[in-house]
C-alpha cells in the first residue's frame, strides 16, 4: 500500500480543493455528481478497473462496506472506473453488467478518457498510480489522504469517522 496524508484540519497542505471528477458517464444515480455539490460530506472515492483483480477482490467490497457503514448524509461513497488499460474489454455497457453482477448500488463514474493519452483525465489530475486507488476528500472539498492498494478496514474507517467527525 502506497499513501499519500495530505494533512489534517488547518494544515496548509490539505487547503486546496480536491480536482473535479471528469468523467463521461454516471451509473447508479439519476443525476451527475460533483464534489462542489457533495461539499459538507466525507466523500470516499473508489478507483477501479472491473478487470483490476484487487479491485474486485478488494477495493470494491470496501467500498461497499464502507457505504453499509457511514450514514449517506454523512459520507458519499463514489466510484470511479478509470480505465488506463484494456480500453476495449472495459467499455460502458460491460461496466453497465460488471455492476449489475457485483451488486455495486452507489454512484459510479466513468472516468473521461483523454486524446492521444491512454491515462483518463481524473486519474491524471490526481496523479493516480494505478488501481484500486481509494482517495478521502473532507467536507470542504479538500483531498486528505490518496491509498494506491489495499488499505486496513481499521485504518480506513477510523479516518473516515475523523473526518467526519470535523467541524463543518
Amino acid at each position: 500500500m502506497d499513501q499519500y496524508y495530505l494533512g489534517g484540519e488547518g494544515d496548509s497542505a490539505s487547503t486546496g480543493p480536491a480536482p473535479e471528477l471528469t468523467v463521461t458517464q454516471w451509473f447508479n444515480t439519476d443525476t451527475p455528481l460533483t464534489l462542489e455539490a457533495l461539499r459538507g460530506r466525507v466523500v470516499v472515492i473508489e478507483a477501479f478497473q472491473m478487470l483490476c483483480p484487487g479491485c474486485v477482490a478488494h477495493g470494491l467490497p470496501q467500498a461497499v462496506r464502507i457505504r453499509q457503514t457511514f450514514g449517506a448524509a454523512d459520507v458519499a461513497v463514489i466510484g470511479l472506473h478509470t480505465v488506463f488499460e484494456h480500453h476495449e474489454a472495459m467499455t460502458p455497457t460491460a461496466l453497465e453488467a460488471f455492476l449489475y453482477e457485483y451488486h455495486i448500488q452507489f454512484p459510479v463514474a466513468v472516468d473521461a478518457p483523454c486524446e492521444g493519452h491512454p491515462i483518463p483525465r481524473t486519474m491524471a489530475a490526481y496523479a493516480m498510480q494505478g488501481t484500486p486507488t481509494l482517495i478521502l476528500i473532507d467536507r470542504r472539498g479538500r483531498r486528505r489522504a490518496q491509498y494506491f492498494g489495499e488499505v486496513s478496514d481499521l485504518r480506513l474507517g477510523a479516518e473516515i469517522m475523523a473526518l467526519a467527525t470535523e467541524a463543518k
